[in-house]
């Protein structure tokens, strides 16, 4: 053979085993490309995953303190509702613990309601022997209505009239002072008696104060009612 075709035949050898590197080169390139691709594809998924949860967790964190906060207000403000109901049924008591101070001022007035009250915790005894307590002020008034009011319990209950002793050692507490505060804890009593069997076993309150107190209680559902209407 030639040297001229032996060098021609070299020379396309040569061409031929650069463009199959050339084109394995171009594979190699494209396979990367693909991979840096895929690669950062999967990257880019897993940070706005990462960015995704956050967000979700930061916007939990907000809906919790919101709901925190509205559950403050709400009970604040219904705290603030239940303070304003109690300062007026406060108000209300006071007004009418205010109207019954002046009752003792009504002698005539003043004098049955204290007889009507001492037969009706007579009734409410039943007891052969009672002792009375009064205020001082009220010890003369007291003293002259228990015969009276003997007969009347003895003849309503049907029974022999009870012993009654008016006790002259333990008054109840003098009237409320005018103009004194309404928050003062100083005893005080607006009228009525109280009653107690013999050994002190059974004792009833019938002052103007404890009746005030019972009906209050029986009718703040109505009055909290009233003031929400």
């Amino acid at each position: 053979m030639k040297d001229a075709d032996v060098s021609r035949q070299i020379q396309q050898m040569i061409r031929f085993i650069r463009q199959e590197a050339e084109e394995k080169a171009n594979e190699i390139s494209v396979a990367a490309e693909e991979e840096f691709n895929i690669e950062k594809l999967e990257i880019l998924e897993a940070e706005k995953k990462k960015i995704k949860q956050e967000y979700e967790r930061k916007a939990k964190q907000i809906d919790v303190r919101r709901k925190i906060e509205y559950s403050t207000q709400l009970n604040t403000s219904r705290i603030k509702v239940l303070q304003a109901q109690d300062d007026a049924v406060n108000s209300m008591k006071d007004a009418a613990r205010t109207g019954l101070s002046g009752l003792s001022n009504d002698k005539k007035v003043y004098k049955k309601l204290v007889r009507d009250m001492i037969i009706q915790g007579l009734l409410r005894l039943r007891e052969p022997s009672v002792l009375i307590r009064c205020r001082e002020s009220d010890r003369k008034l007291v003293e002259s209505l228990i015969e009276e009011a003997k007969k009347e319990y003895s003849e309503k209950a049907n029974v022999q009239a009870p012993k009654i002793t008016l006790d002259d050692r333990v008054y109840l507490p003098p009237p409320p002072k005018k103009n004194a505060a309404t928050d003062s804890h100083e005893p005080f009593c607006s009228g009525g008696i109280v009653l107690a069997s013999e050994d002190g076993k059974i004792v009833l309150e019938n002052t103007l104060d404890a009746r005030l107190d019972v009906i209050f209680r029986q009718k703040l559902p109505e009055i909290r009612k009233m003031l929400l209407a």
